[in-house]
């Protein structure tokens, strides 16, 4: 029976009419409603017919966790008086709400509103883009912005378009970029309809709880213990002074059980609500108490979509847990990030869903600005071979066809696309092959379905798929960061984890071929009946398999250098002493410091750090390291500079890592100039001989260049390096190491670079002569090395000149330290002229009783130069 008396308290009923009437009119449009108004279980059940309003179409509701597809198809079954899937009373023999998640499936060919995931509407339009059968489709939650919600709405705009305009679609969220969402369901037919509900709200108050003391940013997905603290008293906090259920928003399951643990002996249930939960847990939280007052530890995934009845009090950590790729390092994994203020929102609003309440904000009101206004979209940061390979599937490997809110970064898609080609998943032209096609409809990434389907074939495909179902979803850190004791952790715990794994391996071996019931002839035997792989060694291929680029070698102990050219340390002892399970118990915090090579299957890169943080790895020899990266090894000669010197080897290589190696006696000349030129770009001219007439002549030329520009060459540092090649063409051909570049006479080289095509290289003395002559008959070297060329002579050198050199065609006057008979400075002149009228005079006072024995007459421009004394001159 439908409780209709609930139907009727649940705000969205008002925007109903409008919504009909878009789907009936142009059959797209963006519905905008508060959370707590019906959207996700009022919507679906009426545009489906279900409420006797309109006739029967079946919907199909798209969500963007497994949690919120079941809560919801549940929510919308008891709204309906039935049993999801199951129908009610059973004599009817079917349920007309059911949900299909990863791994599990209540739905049947008479169900009307289906809830799925995201990634499921993706599967299922790659198998069937019509979806045939289905009227109405609603992308709930737009707003998170996920990568797959996003595809598949570019999809099913594809489909709406070529195939099926009669298909009606509905994007609904809480907050969301409206305009631009009716935008693209709009598409060139204009802007789709957008209809507002409004909501009914409730007074949240908000109260500022920074921690006493700065607590460390997150990193990576470490959170400071402290911070943890923090939140955990303030729970106990909101306990004391506010009635009703708490929810607390930590980032990720981690820190729920470490809160949880915090929360030890107070007086409340304490349940842990996350994508790993048993769905029994989710189902009781989401069901409400029993007269006992309740603690919610939550991720994200309480953020919408979800209502949790009861909750009065909402306690915000302020992080969130975020996927991010570091293309730099070939990195892809989850990260803690600020909260953005409209996710610090939408977490408050779950205080007033259905009273006045609380939220209790772990950070201080003056940063609460600071905060991003947004979540960023996934496809702006996420890894994204997965859509890259979703995308060639559907016939437009370069998403340029595709309707999308953000367009994919062009790096990102290429890095991508460059996996694809690696493992076989795309052809040449970026098109999907046969096997990128059933590496798609595998549920999986890439990657991890490039190791399923290798790795089978090897190992046998149960084995295959238990150690690919362990790094789909990364077991918790109790198990520690040996992927092999981690597997056998699995296969003996009772834990949530374990099950879920073990539904999980019996998916990924049904997929990939494994009979039902049974791993089959030979599915467990790998590559040889009689010696079949050890656990270890399976794990190690199978994780290789996967990241063939992180497979790693070590350097030293707990130090690794992986085939991508990244580092990556093993981690040390846990706090207070305790060992990771797995470990080898010696101390040193992890079983597999001891490894020569490891495949690195999971690993995060700390703030500020050069290298990487293994956080699950498997032991592998070089053998499997070698078979898993057949792309990476290479063999070759390799001439490079190194340490001040040119080396030349033969190197064979995996990527990065050096394999093996040896002297190189007659290297090919190519490769000698450029590990030359590399060196000289590197570390300067300096290696080059610069005598006193070379390190002239470069002065020269370079004030010719300043002065007059083209065709004189700029022989700055910069300009040298880039044409290097072009003025030491022969001594680099001669080069073989650093010794033969420091007998390089770099002035004779330098002069090739002189304008001698032109022929204005003969005129190069005449604008920069080396020296001038001057009236005593000497021939005197001016100095170029300074703004202005300077010509340093003694004074009485220059009796009779009567103007000062000039130099560039007579543009540039040459400025004329005058020195005393020792060779002292005794004035700076660039006007000759004018110093022998009123400088000089000062300077014969000082001088002349110092050095009587030389000439000061009282008119210098119409005495004799000389360069001798006056008793000389006399015997002359």
């Amino acid at each position: 029976m439908i409780r209709r008396d609930a139907l009727a308290q649940l705000p969205v009923r008002t925007a109903l009419p409008a919504l009909r009437a878009a789907l009936d009119g142009p059959g797209s449009a963006v519905l905008c409603a508060p959370p707590g108004t019906g959207k996700t279980t009022l919507v679906p059940l009426d545009l489906a017919g279900l409420t006797g309003e309109g006739p029967v179409r079946r919907v199909l509701v798209a969500e963007p966790r497994r949690m919120a597809a079941r809560a919801a198809a549940r929510r919308m079954a008891w709204l309906l008086g039935e049993e999801v899937g199951t129908g009610a009373p059973p004599a009817q023999g079917w349920g007309r709400v059911g949900f299909t998640v990863r791994g599990e499936r209540r739905a049947g060919p008479r169900t009307t509103v289906e809830v799925v995931t995201t990634g499921v509407l993706l599967q299922r339009l790659q198998r069937d883009p019509e979806l045939a059968g289905v009227d109405v489709v609603v992308l709930d939650e737009c707003h998170e912005r996920h990568l797959d919600a996003d595809t598949s709405a570019a999809f099913l705009l594809d489909v709406r378009e070529t195939l099926r305009p009669e298909l009606r679609l509905v994007a609904a969220s809480a907050t969301t970029d409206a305009e631009g969402w009716a935008r693209l369901l709009g598409g060139a037919q204009g802007a789709a309809p957008v209809v507002e509900a409004a909501g009914v709200s409730h007074p949240v108050e908000v109260v500022w709880a920074p921690p006493e003391r700065p607590v460390r940013p997150a990193h990576g997905t470490r959170v400071d213990p402290a911070l943890l603290t923090h939140v955990a008293g303030v729970v106990r906090r909101a306990l004391r002074e506010r009635t009703g259920d708490v929810l607390c928003f930590l980032p990720g399951v981690g820190e729920i059980g470490r809160v949880a643990g915090e929360l030890a002996g107070v007086d409340a249930e304490v349940l842990q609500v996350h994508g790993r939960a048993p769905a029994e847990v989710q189902d009781a939280v989401l069901a409400g108490g029993n007269g006992v007052r309740r603690v919610v530890l939550a991720t994200s995934v309480a953020e919408s979509s979800l209502t949790v009845p009861g909750v009065r009090v909402v306690v915000d950590s302020g992080l969130a847990r975020v996927p991010r790729t570091d293309h730099a390092r070939g990195l892809s994994a989850l990260t803690t990030v600020r909260a953005s203020r409209a996710a610090a929102r939408q977490r408050a609003g779950r205080a007033g869903r259905e009273a006045p309440g609380a939220v209790y904000r772990c950070w201080a009101e003056g940063e609460d600005g600071r905060l991003p206004a947004f979540p960023d979209p996934e496809i702006k940061v996420a890894d994204l071979t997965a859509f890259a390979l979703q995308a060639a599937c559907w016939g437009d490997p370069a998403a340029d066809g595709l309707a999308l809110l953000d367009a994919p970064p062009a790096g990102a898609l290429a890095a991508a696309q460059e996996v694809l080609t690696a493992i076989g998943a795309v052809d040449g032209t970026g098109r999907a092959t046969e096997r990128g096609v059933r590496m798609a409809r595998l549920g999986l990434h890439p990657r991890l379905a490039r190791a399923l389907l290798d790795g089978a074939p090897e190992v046998g495909v149960r084995r295959a798929a238990e150690v690919v179902a362990l790094l789909s979803e990364e077991p918790p850190r109790a198990y520690g960061d040996d992927l092999a004791a981690a597997w056998r952790t699995a296969r003996r715990g009772g834990d949530a984890y374990g099950a879920r794994w073990r539904q999980e391996a019996r998916r990924l071996a049904s997929a990939a071929g494994e009979p039902r019931g049974g791993s089959g002839a030979g599915g467990d035997r790998g590559r040889s009946a009689a010696a079949p792989l050890t656990d270890d060694a399976v794990a190690g291929l199978v994780a290789a398999l996967a990241f063939p680029e992180r497979v790693a070698r070590a350097r030293r102990k707990g130090s690794y250098l992986m085939a991508s050219g990244t580092g990556a340390e093993l981690a040390g002892t846990q706090a207070g002493g305790g060992h990771r399970p797995g470990s080898s118990g010696k101390g040193d915090g992890s079983g597999l410091r001891d490894a020569e090579w490891l495949a690195v299957a999971v690993a995060d890169r700390p703030v500020a750090a050069a290298s990487a943080r293994v956080r699950l790895a498997a032991v592998i020899d070089e053998e499997t390291a070698c078979a898993a990266a057949p792309a990476l090894y290479a063999s070759g000669e390799e001439v490079r500079w190194s340490d001040g010197d040119v080396v030349a080897r033969r190197v064979t290589r995996l990527g990065a890592i050096e394999l093996a190696a040896r002297p190189l006696t007659a290297p090919d000349p190519g490769l000698l100039r450029d590990a030359v030129v590399s060196g000289l770009r590197r570390e300067g001219l300096g290696l080059l001989r610069w005598s006193a007439a070379a390190v002239s002549l470069r002065q020269r030329m370079a004030f010719v260049h300043r002065e007059l520009g083209a065709p004189w060459p700029d022989v700055s540092e910069a300009a040298l390096l880039e044409c290097v090649e072009e003025w030491l063409g022969v001594e680099l051909g001669r080069a073989r190491r650093r010794a033969d570049l420091e007998r390089v006479d770099a002035g004779q080289a330098l002069a090739r670079l002189l304008p001698w095509a032109t022929g204005d290289a003969a005129r190069f003395d005449e604008l920069a002569p080396e020296r001038i002559e001057v009236p005593s008959g000497s021939r005197v070297r001016v100095d170029y090395g300074g703004a202005q060329p300077v010509l340093a002579v003694k004074l009485q050198e220059l009796f009779g000149w009567q103007e000062s050199p000039r130099v560039a065609g007579g543009r540039v006057p040459v400025l004329v330290h005058l020195l005393s008979p020792a060779g002292r400075p005794a004035a700076v002149t660039a006007d000759l002229a004018s110093f022998w009228r009123d400088g000089y005079r000062s300077v014969r006072a000082e001088l002349r009783g110092r050095y009587p024995k030389h000439p000061w007459p009282e008119d210098p421009s119409a005495a004799e130069p000389t360069r001798h004394t006056s008793a000389r001159l006399k015997r002359g």
